[in-house]
């Protein structure tokens, strides 16, 4: 496919099979399809080739890498071909002082093999879409390139140009002096000459924003090493369960589980945040992930298609693959565009024929309109600006499932956060020790922990995680005879004292030192529990959830960006309140059940607002599905991640501010992109139709317009937000179903 017409083609042929709705995208040459069963792609295949086209299924990114490689290095030996042969021409047809006798013979054997094998693609292709019945961008090119030659045959032989003593003065107008016909075989080598340059750049510039596939598929590891045997296997042979090992500077091979040793585990390249994550015994490790420390053995949980890298790649590639609204509307356009133009340079033909004018100036205004007309710069204009951002989305973090994500996500005025999880981290964690007077805080906690380590509740993970620190990688106490009271909290006997770690009861009245800390706990939503020694209170320790560094940040950004934001928690009012109070959240909704979300944001719609949701949880998917827009953690569970509109890998909630600033920057670049599409043919069209455009510099404005609209895609590449560090420290605040479709892809050429 070589411009939007070729898509509109495609498109049309595949939506006539029964059942089947398909989208192609220019940019990046796929076919998303969706079709019944009984439709096969072979069909699918053949109803493309049909059009004229040739269809397969997409190999993986990084082979589509190599093709293009292949394809790009064949366009450059044809356009370093082509510029050798042509720049001669060019020089001695507009530099009259250095045209000789005979100069024009030597002009028109270099032309030769510049408009037979040089055009020989545009040509082909335009022969193919005449026996289909259609017309390209190339029959376009093809046209020009044939009239413009033969009209310098007819000028040689039997127009006069062909005398020795002949001289062609400079001109960006058409012209012919002294009843001289005029040669144009400066048009005929300059326009494939420039089209093959511009759609090698273009080539080139589309490759680039389609790095971020490439990208993806060069993070994860090609070998891996099993524990213990030595030996270094493929790790499309590695299964799940088996353990093997990542050395200090290599990739982790999959998804899985430290089961040995500690590191530092550096995920900028996978999530986006620089800062090294450390892991140990337990932590879950991320393929593609770079060990930037000690030897780790990990015990895989995840392989091939089932890793998050392998989930990441596919939802870049899906995005890709789509279009947006607006996309539609020009490819519309696009697809009676060339008719249109063909049509226009025959009436142009006629009207200077029939107006008594020289028959070499009509020919020269029908070529030029054939020339300067650009359904390119219509058909990549879209595509290309939502290859490039969902490509630096990628890097940011920001996963987007397809282009109308970002076009919904402009318009949206509200944003409704789920806290655990969303806003909070979602982990438990020690924020206040309150002890008895005469009583040790190290120690309370130290005991506390110890009782706490056979238990499973997240508070009692909490506590023994605040005792490990505090104890500095020296071994918890040993506990004897522990047990747990559903409801109550644990017991054991830890250094011969009996310790019990449990919640508050009104039956046992508490020293007026730790009823103090009772009360600040309930009122901001913590969780406490009273730690006793030999039946006695001496501590209450206080566990609530920690609110992501970034959350505060994020909410007032996006106040400033015009967009409400909106807590709705399962969570009671006091600690719903206290985390609305710390990031400056005035409509606050507590309490509120998993069909009580979505009931909010049908509410919120029918008002007429545009609504985002926040969320992780399986209880967020439904307000996720039903919203205008769903943004999911990439940490969240699947049902949240596949009700989702975009997903944020990096857990920061900076990337939905990064979301949206991407989302304004890439519409305007679309606006700018359409602006310029349409207006060059709006002016240059009919430039050329009056005679006021020589058909070599229509064939110039032809090709820079298509370098341009991708070049303008291509900042968004450079611009725009980049991936942030995380910060170091944490902020303590209170605590605490989707139906997929078949569908196929092909990869059109």
């Amino acid at each position: 496919m070589t411009c939007a017409a070729c898509v509109a083609r495609v498109e049309k042929k595949l939506n006539r099979v029964d059942g089947v709705s398909a989208t192609v995208n220019l940019a990046t040459g796929l076919a998303r399809i969706s079709h019944p069963p009984e439709v096969g792609v072979d069909l699918l295949v053949s109803t493309v080739e049909r059009a004229g086209y040739t269809a397969q299924l997409p190999s993986p990114p990084l082979a589509t890498g190599d093709e293009d490689e292949g394809g790009e290095d064949d366009g450059r030996e044809r356009l370093v071909i082509t510029a050798v042969l042509a720049v001669p021409v060019l020089l001695l047809s507009m530099v009259p002082a250095l045209q000789f006798d005979y100069w024009q013979w030597l002009c028109f054997t270099l032309a030769g093999p510049v408009v037979v094998w040089s055009s020989s693609p545009f040509h082909a292709r335009a022969l193919s879409g005449l026996r289909h019945a259609t017309a390209t961008m190339d029959t376009l090119v093809s046209l020009g390139v044939i009239a413009s030659y033969l009209w310098s045959v007819y000028a040689l032989y039997f127009g006069g140009a062909g005398d020795p003593g002949m001289r062609m003065p400079f001109s960006w107008l058409p012209s012919a002096e002294g009843g001289t016909a005029h040669l144009y075989l400066e048009a005929a080598v300059g326009v494939p000459l420039f089209v093959l340059a511009g759609r090698y750049l273009e080539a080139r510039a589309k490759r680039g924003t389609g790095s971020a596939l490439r990208a993806l598929a060069e993070l994860g590891a090609k070998d891996v090493e099993l524990k213990g045997s030595g030996e270094r296997i493929s790790v499309s042979a590695l299964r799940t369960g088996q353990e093997f090992m990542v050395r200090p500077g290599e990739k982790a091979a999959t998804d899985g589980v430290v089961t040995e040793g500690s590191s530092a585990l550096d995920l900028s390249l996978v999530t986006g945040e620089s800062t090294p994550v450390e892991v140990g015994p337990g932590f879950r490790v991320v393929g593609g992930a770079v060990n930037s420390g000690g030897l780790l053995v990990v015990r895989a949980t995840a392989v091939g298609a089932d890793t998050q890298l392998a989930r990441i790649t596919r939802l870049v590639t899906d995005a890709q693959a789509g279009k947006a609204r607006i996309q539609r509307l020009a490819d519309a356009v696009a697809g009676v565009f060339v008719p249109s133009i063909v049509t226009v340079a025959a009436c142009v033909l006629g009207f200077w024929l029939g107006a008594g004018a020289d028959p070499e100036a009509a020919v020269t205004a029908a070529v030029a309109v054939l020339v300067v007309a650009c359904p390119c710069a219509l058909g990549l204009a879209t595509p290309t600006a939502f290859l490039a951002a969902t490509g630096h989305g990628a890097r940011l973090g920001v996963l987007i499932k397809d282009p109308g994500a970002l076009e919904r996500l402009r318009q949206v005025d509200s944003a409704v956060f789920d806290k655990t999880g969303t806003l909070t981290t979602g982990r438990m964690t020690l924020v206040e020790t309150v002890v008895a007077e005469g009583r040790d805080a190290t120690d309370v906690l130290r005991l506390a922990g110890a009782v706490e380590y056979g238990s499973e509740h997240p508070v009692g993970r909490a506590l023994v995680a605040a005792a490990r620190r505090q104890a500095g990688g020296e071994p918890l106490p040993e506990t004897a005879g522990f047990r747990a009271v559903r409801g109550e909290g644990v017991h054991g006997r830890v250094e011969g004292r009996e310790i019990s770690v449990r919640s508050p009861r009104a039956a046992r009245p508490l020293p007026d030192t730790l009823h103090e800390g009772l009360l600040r706990a309930e009122e901001a939503g913590h969780t406490a529990v009273v730690v006793e020694i030999d039946s006695r209170p001496v501590a209450l320790l206080a566990v609530g959830d920690t609110l992501r560094p970034s959350s505060g940040a994020a909410v007032t950004k996006l106040k400033r960006l015009g967009i409400e934001p909106i807590l709705v928690t399962g969570d009671g009012s006091a600690a719903a309140q206290a985390v609305a109070r710390e990031l400056g959240i005035t409509t606050v909704h507590a309490g509120v059940s998993p069909e009580g979300k979505s009931e909010l944001v049908a509410s919120l719609r029918a008002e007429g607002r545009q609504v985002a949701v926040i969320g992780d949880g399986v209880n967020d998917a439904a307000a996720l599905a039903s919203a205008d827009l769903g943004i999911a953690m990439g940490s969240g569970t699947d049902a949240a991640i596949g009700a989702a509109d975009i997903t944020l890998v990096r857990e920061d909630m900076a990337a939905v501010v990064d979301a949206v600033l991407l989302t304004r920057r890439t519409l305007a670049t679309i606006r700018a992109n359409l602006v310029w599409a349409f207006g060059y043919n709006v002016v240059t069209v009919p430039l050329a139709a009056t005679g006021w455009l020589n058909p070599m510099f229509a064939a110039l404005a032809m090709s820079a317009s298509s370098v341009l609209v991708v070049g303008n895609s291509l900042r968004l590449r450079a611009d725009g937000p980049r991936p942030r560090r995380r910060p170091q420290a944490a902020r303590r605040v209170p605590g605490r179903s989707a139906v997929r479709r078949g569908s196929d892809d092909l990869s059109l050429r």
